[in-house]
């Protein structure tokens, strides 16, 4: 009787693409961290000063001014454990720090001061969809504490990760709004001077 060699099995091409795939989702993932905190931080620093002065928002009572600026701490919060909360080193090999690490609770303390805030705003549109966003903000994130708590755990990464999808809301704001202004005004120039040609 003789024996085989074993079998030695080559490196696929599907497993290796595989590999490239992963790699280039970290490196996106480390992107969209990098770049969110620092379009995040400008927008903050004028808060961190504790001074109504420097808000970059109309202030008319101190009232506001602290449920704004709690909101906005509680908001960066949600945001900075956001990203932690879906990095598998935490997820799978610390659980209980998953569990505990807080975003949860930062996120419905933000999203109810979120509430509040909405009677400070004068244009109805914006408050409009200032409460939306955050009831919407509120909602999936209960349903991802809830999904949690009974064991439904794909149920919970998915409303989880809609969740955070609405936190980076004031991310992606802040990198369409000076956009779509400046694409408006370039094209409401351009209209002013093909009328100034046609003259």
């Amino acid at each position: 009787m003789t024996l085989k060699p074993p079998k030695i099995l080559p490196v696929t091409y599907k497993h290796n693409k595989g590999v490239k795939k992963g790699r280039m989702q970290k490196k996106g993932w480390w992107i969209l961290v990098i770049v969110s905190v620092g379009i995040m931080i400008p927008f903050m620093i004028p808060h961190l000063t504790l001074n109504p002065a420097n808000s970059r928002v109309d202030i008319t009572s101190t009232t506001q001014y602290s449920i704004l600026v709690t909101r906005i701490g509680c908001a960066f919060i949600a945001l900075i454990t956001g990203f932690l909360q879906f990095m598998d080193r935490i997820r799978l090999k610390n659980p209980m720090v998953h569990r505990y690490v807080g975003v949860v609770v930062s996120v419905f303390i933000s999203g109810i001061l979120a509430l509040a805030v909405v009677f400070y705003i004068e244009i109805f549109t914006k408050a409009t969809a200032f409460l939306t966003l955050a009831i919407l903000w509120l909602f999936t994130c209960w349903k991802g504490y809830r999904t949690a708590a009974k064991g439904h755990f794909n149920a919970h990464r998915i409303w989880m990760m809609r969740s955070f999808g609405i936190t980076l809301v004031a991310v992606r704001a802040r990198v369409l709004v000076p956009v779509l202004l400046i694409t408006y005004y370039t094209f409401k120039m351009d209209l002013c001077f093909q009328k100034e040609e046609i003259r």
